[in-house]
């Protein structure tokens, strides 16, 4: 199994990228994908995720009304929509994938079995 993240990259504050997670390897259809990220001297946190059949999404509260989280089953790739950006969002941004997870558990990182290797995002003020 492999995910590829993309589309990292510096951006001032307020402005937006578009985070792809191309997924490979398996069949996701049973999978939640989700997006976590890492600052500098922090803890990874939870940022945004979905399950890939039937779109239920959940986001961390820093992150509602600015992040859209999407699937393209066609192209077995998850996107991290991020608008209004600002500096406090700098991190390594990292997709994962877990099976079957129940909702409460989406932010739950721990429970993903593969992870990506990481997408830079700069934002500055």
């Amino acid at each position: 199994v492999q995910l590829q993240a993309s589309g990292g990259g510096l951006v001032q504050a307020g402005g937006s990228l578009r985070l792809s997670c191309k997924a490979s390897g398996r069949t996701f259809s049973n999978y939640v994908m989700g997006w976590f990220r890492q600052a500098p001297g922090k803890e990874r946190e939870f940022v945004a995720a979905i399950r890939w059949s039937g779109g239920t999404t959940r986001y961390t509260d820093s992150v509602k009304g600015r992040f859209t989280i999407s699937k393209d089953t066609a192209k077995n790739t998850v996107y991290l929509q991020m608008n209004s950006l600002k500096p406090e969002d700098t991190a390594v941004y990292y997709c994962a994938a877990a099976p079957s997870l129940i909702h409460s558990d989406f932010d739950q990182g721990n429970r993903y079995d593969y992870w990506g290797q990481g997408t830079l995002v700069t934002v500055s003020s």
